[in-house]
């Protein structure tokens, strides 16, 4: 008998959402924008610490592309993007005819590396290429090594602009992802920590650029009582009943944050005994990570077991698994861009795998997971 599905990381709604969407539906507030939005922008700003501004948007991708459109990124220019990441980090830099300097990622997070950020930009100023931003991505919820690569890009003088679409709830020293670079972006998909269906963020200390997000995102529509365009607009404003189911996510986002944290707690003891699996601490007490994605490295050597073994082990008892992000300088749409590194995102895509990580999943998810999973190994170690 084929069991439940088991999902990577599925929506988890909580009380209140459906109050804020039928709360849209009783004022007739269905259109874009609206109460809820404002609400939803406040939300967030409030979690990040109240400094910074919010512009509510239809996806993580639309934020980033608006970010590179204020930072005056055009045609002919480069900006550094870490190489270890989701497509949606690259493919705003694409959008505006721009080139990805692509940097590869340090042990410690699996994120940017400071060496090779310095490298790559020391290389392009060298070339005449200096960078026109940098974008650095918090990997599966992990904080990035953000002291030294503000140091280096305030040396330079190049705005970073944080990916934190996989890090709402982590933060660095104390202070939240997503309020150190110039911009930074959050992500409400689906399968993100929280969700709104779709949909994501713009934030920055900056109001005015935060204002100009949300003119460019109405379309660049100018004040005046006709339609008056002066410049190209997109139409990338969050719906005001998205905004309402995120109102109530983000009333339980403390609670998603713990018991994903708690998931990696509980696979790291479940699996401390097979020494071919390691598990991503966090470096030290700096670091604080929402654990967005449970992930695990699976050492071939000597045993015969990979992490695609392991994957589709998992697939065949309908549980859901993914491997680690392919990174974007191997990726045939980006083989021509520039690429500044040593192997280390290879060679953890090689070995990574994510589990499922929801916090939605019962004891008994959690369960199963682990007992397939030490099913297949000892199978492979008797063999």
């Amino acid at each position: 008998m084929i069991q439940d599905k088991i999902w990577l990381s599925s929506p988890h709604m909580g009380e209140n959402e459906f109050k804020y969407v039928k709360e849209a539906f009783d004022t007739n507030w269905i259109a874009p924008l609206g109460p809820h939005v404002d609400g939803f922008e406040q939300d967030i700003a409030n979690y990040l610490g109240g400094d910074v501004h919010v512009a509510a948007l239809s996806s993580g991708t639309a934020a980033l592309h608006l970010a590179l459109i204020i930072l005056g990124v055009q045609a002919g220019d480069e900006v550094i993007c870490q190489s270890m990441t989701f497509s949606a980090s690259a493919n705003p830099i694409a959008y505006q005819g721009a080139t990805p300097v692509f940097v590869d990622s340090e042990d410690r997070t699996w994120n940017m590396s400071p060496e090779f950020l310095e490298e790559a930009i020391k290389d392009r100023i060298s070339k005449g290429r200096k960078p026109k931003a940098i974008i650095v991505v918090h990997l599966y919820g992990m904080p990035a090594e953000m002291d030294r690569i503000m140091a280096i890009a305030d040396q330079y003088e190049i705005p970073v602009v944080e990916d934190a679409a996989e890090a709402l709830g982590s933060s660095y020293k104390g202070k939240p992802l997503g309020t150190f670079g110039a911009m930074s972006i959050l992500s409400f998909n689906g399968n993100k920590i929280i969700t709104t269906s779709g949909g994501g963020a713009l934030v920055s200390a900056n109001e005015d650029w935060i204002k100009k997000s949300r003119f460019l995102a109405t379309q660049a529509r100018d004040a005046a009582p006709h339609y008056q365009h002066t410049h190209i607009g997109y139409n990338y404003r969050m719906s005001n009943i998205c905004a309402g189911i995120g109102r109530g996510q983000m009333e339980v986002l403390p609670r998603r944050v713990e018991k994903r944290r708690a998931n990696y707690e509980f696979y790291k003891a479940a699996l401390a005994d097979y020494k071919q699996i390691q598990f991503a601490d966090e470096p030290n007490s700096d670091f604080y990570s929402n654990r967005w994605l449970s992930t695990i490295l699976v050492d071939e050597e000597g045993n015969g077991i990979s992490r695609e073994d392991i994957r589709l082990a998992l697939e065949k008892q309908n549980i859901e698994s993914r491997p680690l992000w392919k990174p974007m300088h191997l990726q045939p749409v980006f083989a021509d861009s520039p690429f500044y590194g040593d192997g280390t995102s290879e060679r953890l895509f090689e070995k990574g795998l994510c589990l499922p990580s929801g916090s939605n999943l019962t004891n008994e998810d959690l369960n199963r997971v682990v007992t397939e999973i030490e099913a297949y190994v000892k199978v492979k170690q008797v063999v």
